[in-house]
């Protein structure tokens, strides 16, 4: 699909401020999409938005449909009647650029919970009848996310596979029993998705009013701990007890000499294909809904994937083995007809990935940080060799900010040695044409606005001129990811004029 020419920021919810630990769908995201109305922008791209698990990493999500409840606003709860003033008097001294997870969890649904309990006490009837359309246009996946979600709480958390062996099989008596023994937890995980929807929809009304479209995220994968494997597990490559027999992953690359292990079970592609990929394309179906547009995460991953026997502990000992290709997108093309679809086809690309994506006219992705360094590819990123059929960025979310990557020595973040990072700096300085006392992250943004590309996208750290502090993710550690948060008070009037003036120059 084309799409017009244009810019925005990368930006995820929980990355805004606000008073309760974490960003959400309340006053903060307005101020946001106000902030980008005054930039001159025309996208705002956030990544998956369901509820996150192990980790609390959006590509790790309890489900692939649902909305993550953490998002939820307390404020507009307020302004509705199911949350009083009193029950928001004593906020925990959260951090103001970062999220304690645990604190935030322990804090917000609790207070979640008193929200749902006035709503089936006290919901007007109009309120009532638009929960139960809800819980009746949605219960294709529903109604396996909230048995899930309750029963996972009355295991304490632990993984699925080692719950009680009935509920954990779905057996149809079981889960008819454990429906009618836990229905006031299921339903309060119903009403939480009622919610999100439904401030969803105002905030996106909102930016739709400013010219503002969202790009959306599909991870290529979902978590084996997850409605989604729990309830077709028939999709999956398990053993007897639930357990995957090979994950996923990518082999060595930049940011590790040992591959990635991401450990999501491995899709039966044959078994969807004979489905007509109905789950797949109701997932789609589902996202489109909610955006404007889709980044489809992992995209060489639908042409050949990475698969790693379980129980490796790097991805060394993978292979390569062929996905669905062109029957898969097929099925999409056939469902949706033109599809809004970016392709990530980042990492190791080969012809077929290009050609692939060619066929089916997706945009791909270029990182102006991958330009100068010793990848073969390298050259694919320099803005002279762009096409328009592309987004381009200063960065993403698993690369340092513009201002770290240009600090730093390289040897914590990828496998670059210090002298092929003073090697990219030497090459940096001398195409983008700056010295040293240029703010770098300002120079990257000119550069990528200027580009032919049709979309340029930029991190919001990167219009703040950040550093490795507001890193979001670094591939391979196992914790301390997705807690930046800007501060408040951080976009100023100054700031989004000097992003509209280039996005003016550059016809965005």
């Amino acid at each position: 699909m084309k799409f017009p020419r244009s810019s925005g920021i990368l930006l995820h919810f929980t990355s805004l401020p606000g008073r309760f630990g974490i960003g959400d769908l309340g006053p903060c995201a307005y101020e946001f999409a106000d902030f980008l109305a005054d930039a001159g922008q025309k996208l705002w791209q956030v990544l998956p938005l369901n509820p996150t698990g192990y980790g609390d990493s959006p590509y790790q999500c309890f489900s692939a449909f649902a909305g993550n409840p953490l998002l939820l606003s307390l404020e507009r709860l307020t302004d509705q009647g199911l949350l009083q003033a009193s029950d928001l008097a004593n906020v925990p001294a959260f951090p103001d650029d970062s999220i304690d997870y645990g604190a935030v969890i322990t804090y917000k649904m609790s207070i979640l919970r008193r929200a749902a309990q006035v709503f089936f006490a006290d919901a007007s009837p109009s309120d009532r009848a638009a929960f139960e359309r809800f819980c009746e246009t949605s219960c294709s996946w529903l109604d396996d996310y909230a048995l899930f979600m309750a029963s996972k709480d009355q295991h304490n958390g632990i993984i699925w596979t080692s719950w009680s062996p009935e509920i954990r099989r779905r057996d149809p008596m079981a889960t008819r029993e454990w429906s009618k023994k836990l229905a006031p937890e299921v339903q309060a995980f119903k009403y939480w998705q009622f919610e999100f929807f439904r401030q969803w929809e105002h905030l996106k009304t909102y930016c739709q009013e400013r010219g503002i479209r969202f790009m959306g995220d599909i991870p290529i994968y979902v978590a084996h701990d997850s409605a989604d494997v729990w309830a077709n597990p028939d999709l999956f490559y398990l053993d007897e007890q639930g357990s995957p027999t090979v994950v996923s992953g990518v082999p060595p690359d930049y940011f590790s000499a040992t591959g990635q292990l991401w450990g999501n079970p491995i899709y039966r592609w044959h078994v969807l294909a004979a489905t007509g990929y109905k789950w797949w394309i109701e997932r789609f179906r589902a996202s489109l809904s909610l955006f404007d547009m889709v980044r489809l995460d992992h995209f060489r991953g639908f042409e050949s994937y990475w698969e790693v026997p379980a129980g490796e502990t790097t991805a060394i000992n993978g292979h390569w083995t062929k996905g669905p290709g062109e029957d898969f997108l097929a099925a999409l093309q056939n469902a949706f007809g033109g599809l809004p679809i970016v392709a990530e086809n980042l990492g190791v690309i080969t012809p077929p990935v290009e050609n692939l994506r060619h066929q089916f006219g997706l945009p791909g992705m270029s990182l102006l940080q991958f330009a100068f360094g010793t990848d073969p590819q390298g050259p694919s990123f320099r803005p002279h060799n762009y096409s328009r059929d592309l987004v381009a960025y200063t960065g993403g979310h698993d690369n340092d900010t513009t201002v770290g990557w240009w600090t730093s020595s390289g040897a914590s973040d990828s496998t670059r040695t210090p002298e092929d990072v003073r090697k990219e700096h030497d090459l940096a300085r001398a195409y983008l044409n700056f010295n040293d006392d240029a703010e770098v992250n300002w120079v990257m943004i000119r550069a990528v606005l200027a580009s032919v590309a049709d979309i340029a996208i930029v991190p919001l750290q990167d219009v703040l001129g950040l550093g490795t502090e507001a890193r979001m993710n670094l591939p391979g550690r196992v914790s301390g990811n997705w807690k930046w948060r800007y501060r408040p008070g951080a976009l100023s009037k100054d700031l989004s004029a000097r992003l509209r003036s280039l996005t003016t120059l550059y016809d965005r």
